[in-house]
């Protein structure tokens, strides 16, 4: 009987709350939705057949990871603005005599709903949704679409391990809240308002040094891996600045607004400014929250997007020919002509027999080796080096060209004696006018007129630097030189690189022929060999399945963080218009209009609800150079392309902010103005 009683109880709670349950309830079916979908695409048969399939299951379970844990703190954060909103109720109950097991037990069949309804609903949906984010997925990596549907009994699992505990915590929290609290307190929660906050200033100004630091480090970022070392640091700075900004800095404005008497003694600022100074705290706390969503979107989305759209640039950066192949060389001696021409023979008869003509030849011989710098020298030996995280600036790997290589490939008549070099940098600087490696020493006599990259430099994440030379003989003593491992350290190879008019799949096994008839060469069958191939045609797929998974989870996740920003946003107004309800009553029966509710209402919201969105906005510029140097390492260089994609995702999501706000400011005036329909 009384579980009857408390049932019923609880489904009338929720009936008369919608605005709030409902919205909340949406949010936990849209995670679960989520969470599933995710754990489902990272199992799926029509990707783990692809290659790279595996590559792409890794991808999308970092989203899901994400998801579950960001759905954990969000719907325990979302959580207290219920809570908060029943206490009233519940103190009633209480001094009607409920005590507080029988409210304990409303509050717990109350959470057995929204759960069920939250995994069962959600699940449903996710079910019924996966083919069609699968769909999705497949056209964004240009995959094979795959018709059959299936149910993922692990994805069933996954999603009951990862949101049960969730729910469980939501439901001792909401009971341990209302049982720790005593009835009078409950009555009177609704209305009790904070003491009036005192702008803090030093905490203020502490968040202003933090995020002069942040941006500090984003925009002194000179290459790929100390972007990528001070990154996370950089965020972690960011998001504690914001809320301290936010909490401080609103409080101060506000207390600013309240001594400009020009301003605060208007019917349409009176209000609004008053009732916000009392509660800046936890408005302060909210806001920031949402500039913290607001930014993660925008970055993340941007980025994204930059890399999916400039995919094909990317993959040329990498890849300059349609087939490529670095012979390795076994010693420095072998990279002389007589040597290195019987390569080139092997692949120019291979293409006669196949009548084929190749494009845009492209050869050289370089040497590479990797090392500390430390003012003009190289260490190629890092045994001794004190290198940690945070000294990956001064690496470098350097690359060696004889300038007769050069000048053939860039149609320049370039001269240097022995001893001389001239020196191109890729994502790093040199400025000296001499070169030390081990007994090898160079003049640098200049800087290159055209930087030459290779796609070996290009694909590394360590800055290098290509120095032309007279001849590589010159690097002779270093070709016996081994590291503490026993590895040869110099590393000579011959390039050769060249177009095809064909399609891709004959490239492909063109190409693979190529690195067959290598195999005939007579002195590398005999001191070994190998060779870095490079074939665009083979390796797009990687760059599909890479860039085209982080785009599809930057869309799933953002989409998941808009949701939240909209429900905070929501959740604020709602809150806020019941505790200014009576405020604005007042008003109107002192002559305070609808028209005038209005025009207090668009104060509020230009006053402060628009603060998050401007800095989201000053977030995501200064934090442009450092995630401009980290989109580098995917070798991505159109820098308008990436400008033109963080414009576009502020527009976009100002327009979405705009209408989620207009939707949650109509709902906060239909309460405070009297209209809210029961």
């Amino acid at each position: 009987m009384k579980i009857a009683l408390y049932l019923r109880l609880a489904l009338s709670g929720i009936r008369k709350n919608k605005k709030l349950y409902f919205p909340y309830l949406l949010t936990c079916i849209g995670m679960v939705m989520m969470s599933h979908i995710l754990q489902s695409l990272s199992y799926s048969p029509a990707l783990m057949m692809m290659r790279g399939g595996a590559q792409m299951g890794f991808i999308l379970s970092l989203g899901k990871v994400v998801v579950a844990v960001f759905a954990g703190l969000f719907l325990l954060y979302t959580n207290s603005f219920l809570i908060r909103r029943r206490n009233k109720e519940f103190g009633l109950y209480n001094v009607l005599g409920m005590d507080k097991r029988a409210l304990s037990w409303v509050i717990f069949w109350e959470n057995i709903i929204v759960a069920v309804l939250g995994l069962g609903v959600g699940m449903l949906l996710g079910m019924g949704l996966y083919k069609l984010a699968e769909l999705a997925l497949l056209n964004i990596i240009h995959g094979t679409v795959d018709y059959s549907f299936v149910i993922s009994a692990q994805s069933v699992k996954f999603t009951l391990v990862v949101f049960l505990p969730i729910f469980a915590l939501l439901m001792l929290k909401s009971i341990w809240q209302v049982r720790r609290a005593k009835p009078l307190e409950l009555l009177k929660s609704e209305h009790a308002g904070e003491k009036p906050p005192k702008a803090n200033y030093l905490l203020g100004l502490a968040g202003v040094v933090i995020l002069a630091g942040a941006y500090y480090l984003s925009v002194s970022s000179t290459n790929a891996m100390t972007a990528f070392t001070w990154f996370f640091v950089a965020v972690i700075m960011v998001i504690l600045a914001t809320y301290l900004l936010m909490i401080s800095g609103s409080v101060a404005l506000c207390r600013l607004l309240q001594k400009n008497k020009k301003y605060y003694y208007q019917k349409q600022h009176f209000v609004s400014v008053s009732s916000m100074a009392y509660r800046m705290k936890r408005n302060g706390a909210g806001l920031a929250s949402i500039c913290i969503l607001a930014t993660m979107v925008l970055v993340m989305i941007s980025s994204t997007s930059s890399l999916y759209i400039g995919m094909e640039d990317s993959i040329k950066t990498r890849y300059p020919r349609d087939s490529g192949l670095a012979v390795s060389m076994e010693k420095l001696e072998f990279m002389d002509e007589a040597h290195v021409s019987q390569v080139r023979q092997q692949f120019e008869e291979l293409f006669r027999e196949k009548n084929v003509e190749p494009e845009n030849v492209e050869q050289y011989r370089y040497a590479t080796i990797a090392g500390v710098l430390t003012g003009n020298e190289i260490n190629p030996d890092a045994s001794g080096a004190s290198l940690s995280t945070l000294d990956y600036s001064i690496l470098r790997q350097i690359i060696f060209i004889p300038v007769a290589d050069y000048n053939a490939i860039k149609g320049t008549d370039l001269t240097l004696e022995p001893g001389q070099a001239m020196v191109g940098c890729l994502r790093c600087s040199y400025e000296d006018s001499s070169f030390r490696l081990g007994e090898v020493e160079l003049e640098i006599v200049g800087q290159l007129p055209e930087h030459m990259d290779t796609g070996e430099s290009v694909a590394s994440v360590v800055p290098s630097m290509t120095l032309v030379v007279s001849d590589l003989s010159e690097l002779e003593p270093l070709d016996s030189q081994a590291d503490y491992k026993g590895r040869k350290m110099l590393q000579t190879r011959y390039y050769y690189g060249c177009d095809f008019d064909l399609p891709d799949e004959e490239i492909i096994e063109l190409h693979n022929q190529q690195k067959q008839v290598i195999m005939q060469v007579e002195f590398l069958g005999e001191n070994g060999y190998g060779w870095i191939d490079e074939c665009p045609a083979q390796e797009r797929s990687d760059f599909y399945i890479t860039f085209g998974g982080l785009f599809f989870i930057g869309i799933m996740l953002s989409g998941v963080f808009i949701a939240a920003a909209a429900l905070i946003i929501y959740y604020k107004q709602i809150s806020e218009g019941y505790e200014d309800q009576s405020r604005f009553a007042i008003m109107r029966k002192v002559g305070m209009t609808r028209f005038d509710i209005k025009k207090s209402i668009n104060s509020q919201v230009l006053t402060v609800f628009f603060a998050p969105l401007l800095m989201a906005g000053v977030h995501l510029a200064f934090a442009f150079p450092m995630v401009w140097q980290l989109l580098q390492m995917f070798n991505l260089r159109n820098l308008k392309l990436v400008i033109a994609a963080n414009v576009g995702a502020f527009l976009v999501f100002c327009l979405f902010y705009v209408v989620i706000y207009k939707f949650t400011a109509g709902a906060y005036y239909a309460i405070v103005s009297g209209d809210e329909k029961k």
